[in-house]
C-alpha cells in the first residue's frame, strides 16, 4: 500500500496510521468510517463500518481504526498513548473554521480523560498555501480582509498549540495536494473526476 507515514506517530508504540496517496491500494473496510459531511460534529466509534455523519472519528477500543476521505481537505490523525486513545479528523475550510480539531480534542478530553498535552499529531497532504486561494466571505473567516491564500495546515497547528498540544508533539507533512497530481487527488484542480485517498489511525 503506497500510504505515507508521520515519523512523529511512527514512535508512538502500538500505534499504526497511514495517509493515502492516489496510488494506494486501501479501502475502509474493517475500519470506522464517516458520511462526511464539512461539519465540527465528531462520532466515537465502538465498532467497524460506517458511524454516521460527521467530520471526525474517536475510539479507545483496541485495534479498531477510524479513518477518512480526502481530496484537498486536511487529514489529521491524534494519538494519546497514555489513554490509548485515537482520532481521525476532516478539516477543510468549514471544518477548520468551526475548530473541528479543537472540538474533538474535547471530545477525547470528555469521553477517555485525556490531556491535551499528552497527543501526538499528525496533519497530513491537503491543498497548500501556495494553491489554496478563497474568495472574500471565506477569506475573512481567517483573518483576511478580502480574497487570498489561506493555509489550512498552518492554522489548525495554530489551534492545536492553543489547545495545549505541545509544539514538538505536531507534525505537518507538508505535501500539497493541488501541486503534486501525480501524487494525490485533488478537487480543486480535477473537480468531480477526483477520486479520495483514505488516512487512518489505530491503537494495537
Amino acid at each position: 500500500m503506497d500510504l505515507l507515514a508521520s515519523q512523529l506517530l511512527c514512535r508512538v508504540p502500538r500505534v499504526e496510521h497511514g495517509f493515502g496517496t492516489r496510488t494506494s491500494a486501501f479501502e475502509q473496510d474493517g475500519f470506522a468510517s464517516l458520511r462526511q459531511i464539512h461539519s465540527a460534529r465528531w462520532i466515537a466509534a465502538c465498532t467497524p463500518g460506517p458511524a454516521g455523519e460527521g467530520d471526525a472519528l474517536i475510539t479507545n477500543v483496541p485495534s479498531l481504526g477510524v479513518s477518512i476521505r480526502t481530496a484537498d481537505c486536511l487529514p489529521i490523525l491524534l494519538a494519546d498513548p497514555v489513554k490509548c486513545a485515537v482520532a481521525a479528523v476532516h478539516a477543510g475550510w468549514r471544518g477548520t473554521a468551526a475548530r473541528i480539531v479543537a472540538e474533538t480534542i474535547g471530545a477525547m478530553q470528555r469521553q477517555y480523560g485525556t490531556r491535551p498535552e499528552d497527543l501526538m499529531v499528525a496533519i497530513g497532504p491537503g491543498i497548500g498555501a501556495c494553491c489554496y486561494r478563497v474568495g472574500e466571505d471565506v477569506g475573512r473567516r481567517f483573518g483576511l480582509n478580502g480574497p487570498g491564500f489561506v493555509d489550512l495546515a498552518k492554522e489548525n497547528r495554530r489551534q492545536l498549540v492553543e489547545t495545549g498540544v505541545p509544539e514538538p508533539q505536531i507534525d505537518v507533512l507538508g505535501f500539497c495536494t493541488f501541486c503534486d497530481g501525480r501524487r494525490f487527488h485533488s478537487f480543486r484542480r480535477d473537480g468531480e473526476r477526483a477520486g479520495r485517498m483514505i488516512s487512518f489511525i489505530r491503537m494495537l
